[in-house]
């Protein structure tokens, strides 16, 4: 498969998902806004974007993206803070065969909605948090807030070996 090349100015955009009011399920936006003001952000053109439950609006935003990297609960069979990565084909199948998050309009829909406009990017990811707790609750658990850190890192090292691969 030949991935279309990412312009060294393209922006990635980091989609962060998730329902500020369920603790862990807001794991995706937390990593958005964390990566806001990490210094490594601009520097390999990271866009975070706190795409929270908001559904078909983030078609527009989707579309536009040259490369998309989504950060999300996900249930993973694993520890709670345990991450998971999944890249272009294999983030497809994922979506396809997994279970409903509470923020249905789900991700895979949103995908299906970039594929019938024929603007998915060659150059995606889904990073997966695996949850502990999902109830109502504004504050992560200690497992999956400790995971923050090191899924901005996975994020960070995508997109720098994305743009490695442009150069390549």
């Amino acid at each position: 498969m030949v991935l279309n090349m990412i312009d060294d100015n393209a922006t990635i955009l980091v989609l962060g998902l998730g329902n500020t009011l369920l603790t862990d399920e807001a794991v995706g936006v937390r990593v958005a806004e964390y990566l806001v003001g990490h210094p490594e952000s601009r520097e390999v053109g990271l866009r975070p974007m706190d795409g929270g439950t908001m559904g078909l609006t983030l078609l527009v935003e989707m579309e536009d993206a040259e490369a998309l990297i989504i950060v999300d609960a996900a249930f993973l069979n694993k520890e709670p803070g345990a991450i998971e990565v999944f890249e272009g084909l294999e983030m497809d199948h994922f979506l396809r065969n997994r279970g409903r998050s509470p923020h249905d309009i789900g991700l895979d829909d949103l995908m299906d909605g970039l594929r019938l406009r024929q603007a998915v990017p060659d150059h995606r990811a889904l990073v997966g948090i695996q949850p502990e707790v999902l109830t109502v609750g504004e504050n992560l658990t200690h497992a999956v807030a400790a995971a923050m850190s090191a899924a901005s890192d996975e994020i960070i090292a995508i997109a720098r070996r994305w743009r490695e691969e442009n150069r390549a």
